[in-house]
């Protein structure tokens, strides 16, 4: 045996025992699947903070180890799990109703009812969950689908007096049912241009509507980065994060990426301010806008606990100041300070994608505290070049441990250099 041989067997058992010992360590290491309230307060540091065993959180989980299954809609009382309902594939947006039962966007399949598409399918829209005495799904209203990706009802709201508002990812709509019928909707096609058919394309991803005032409704549309405040019978009266600056794009009808990037679940804290989920920045903003009309990042937070946010999908300000951020990739809902400091946490069993977080009873409310130019880079903990995107890429394709960080990333990759390494050269001594 040769001496290259020899230290490609070398390479190659160095290579594995890395892997392995990085694998062990982390693993040794993660942090308790389920924390509580850390130390921390409320805006500026005066917030109401209740005691852990008094927060009542409602989750709604689009899924667990993938996008398409295992969705729950559940209930927190502090950190430990109240209950839990999960008979639909995938749970979005959830908000609890006057009579306490739980209104959620969701989407499942096997049904035969399948308009103009081959039974079984899949059928997207709004159940109304009773929690007590066992959480059970007493109403439904739901429409089929082509297929099960990127054609879910992400959101939908109560109305006063009745009904409910709905954002239609499959039509690309808002629509509001009535006594289960729809008796008004606002196709994106009258001011978006619109493929020859919605349904066979993933256009512009409407995931989340809002009332905010009579007959007026703040609307995400995702793949396009904006925010449009639609009122009824007008259309679109506000555009948030316009891209006047694109001079291929006059009609400012694509936002500016570095202002939003595909956002989910905006927060209308008044006139002039909103909360936004900015997903693809992996960050919460809140903007406002300016005395030219432009809407800017006034707080920015990128990170919670030391751990920077991976994909979060809902940020709701609290009537205590505080804000409660939904951090999906990692698995966990968070409460924060104005500065950043983690107030409380709960981290999901292992793979659960949280998508939206309400805490109660007030849940998500139209109107809420407003945020300065806080210092939060602390908050974030820091980001490593090269590796912190990878490792953002790695959780996109693949449900990686919690405890994965950088520094894991860094030992499995030197451990397949050093196993490459080692196999080439046991194979050119072939």
């Amino acid at each position: 045996m040769s001496s290259r041989f020899g230290l490609g067997n070398a390479l190659v058992a160095v290579g594995c025992l890395c892997l392995l010992a990085t694998v062990a360590f982390g693993a040794a290491l993660a942090p308790a699947g389920t924390t509580g309230a850390a130390s921390g307060s409320g805006s500026g540091g005066g917030g109401d903070v209740a005691p852990d065993d008094e927060r009542l959180t409602l989750v709604g989980v689009q899924g667990v180890g993938s996008y398409v299954e295992g969705g729950s809609v559940r209930l927190l009382s502090g950190t430990e799990e109240r209950w839990r309902e999960s008979s639909a594939d995938v749970y979005f947006d959830v908000t609890q109703l006057d009579d306490g039962s739980v209104l959620a966007g969701y989407m499942a399949g096997g049904y035969e009812d399948c308009g103009p598409y081959d039974p079984p399918c899949h059928r997207t829209g709004y159940r109304i969950i009773d929690p007590d005495p066992t959480p059970t799904v007493v109403e439904e209203w739901s429409f089929p689908v082509r297929n099960r990706v990127a054609s879910e009802v992400h959101d939908v709201e109560p109305l006063p007096g009745g009904g409910f508002v709905v954002a239609d990812m499959e039509h690309e709509r808002v629509l509001i049912v009535e006594d289960g019928e729809v008796v008004w909707e606002w196709k994106a096609s009258s001011r978006y241009e619109a493929p020859p058919d919605p349904t066979k394309t993933d256009w512009l991803h409407i995931n989340d509507v809002d009332r905010i005032g009579d007959g007026r409704f703040l609307v995400s549309v995702r793949n396009a980065n904006q925010l449009v405040v639609l009122q009824r019978g007008e259309g679109v009266v506000e555009v948030i994060n316009r891209d006047h600056d694109d001079e291929t794009d006059d009609d400012g009808l694509v936002g500016d990426p570095s202002v939003l990037y595909h956002q989910h679940n905006p927060q209308w804290l008044g006139d002039g301010a909103v909360l936004v989920a900015d997903s693809e920045n992996h960050r919460v903003v809140e903007l406002h806008r300016t005395e030219s009309g432009r809407w800017e990042p006034a707080w920015v937070l990128e990170g919670a606990g030391g751990q920077k946010f991976d994909w979060p999908r809902d940020a709701d300000r609290l009537p205590n100041g505080n804000t409660l951020i939904t951090d999906t990739r990692n698995g966990r809902i968070v409460e924060v300070n104005e500065s950043g400091s983690l107030v409380w946490e709960r981290q999901l069993d292992y793979r659960a994608l949280p998508y939206e977080a309400d805490r109660l009873p007030a849940g998500e409310t139209i109107g809420g505290p407003t945020y300065g130019d806080a210092d939060t880079a602390a908050a974030a903990g820091s980001t490593v070049p090269v590796l912190t995107p990878l490792l953002r890429l790695l959780s996109a394709a693949v449900r990686l441990p919690r405890w994965v960080s950088e520094l894991h990333l860094l030992g499995a990759l030197v451990s397949v250099g050093l196993v490459g390494a080692g196999l080439i050269l046991r194979w050119r001594d072939g």
